[in-house]
């Protein structure tokens, strides 16, 4: 049972501490988290902006100043509010051998991918992230799309029950 965390690339949050998203503090959970265990794996994705690339995501900042959400900026500019997938991940849970993982996440589209791909979540870690002035509607918008803001269960489900 292998604490994984699949983590998207965010330049601005990550690298220049934006305060606009949760990035960079699930980032360091995460290394924090998996510092403190036997072992585990940070995965990090190249798929800034929700999958976007980083220019498109500057655009979704501007939009977003003129009232627009993370979703409807994403839609405005041609895109689905999440471009990302997680089968490259996937890809290298299986190349190192990984069938069973404690997932850190709030999002639940990791753990069905993972689930969907014969790689077993046996648990998922929630990351809780203290809201701010600047990020508080990204959250709310978060929550709304279906992630786990608190310590709710999500994990495989056995396709009998």
């Amino acid at each position: 049972d292998v604490p994984i965390r699949i983590h998207s690339e965010c330049l601005t949050g990550d690298a220049f501490t934006s305060l606009r998203c949760d990035c960079r503090e699930q980032l360091e959970f995460a290394l924090n988290y998996l510092s403190q265990q036997k072992h585990g794996i940070l995965i990090y994705l190249r798929q800034e902006g929700r999958g976007i690339g980083l220019f498109n995501k500057l655009k979704a900042y501007t939009l977003q100043e003129i009232g627009y959400d993370t979703n409807e900026a994403n839609e405005v500019l041609g895109f689905k509010a999440d471009e990302r997938s997680y089968l490259v991940a996937v890809d290298i849970l299986q190349a190192l051998h990984v069938k069973r993982v404690k997932l850190l996440t709030n999002n639940p589209k990791k753990v069905a991918e993972l689930c969907g791909s014969n790689i077993e979540v046996i648990d998922r870690i929630p990351i809780a992230i203290t809201p701010n002035v600047y990020n508080v509607k990204y959250l709310s918008t978060k929550s709304e799309d279906g992630h786990l803001m608190g310590s709710e269960p999500l994990f495989c489900q056995d396709e009998t029950d």
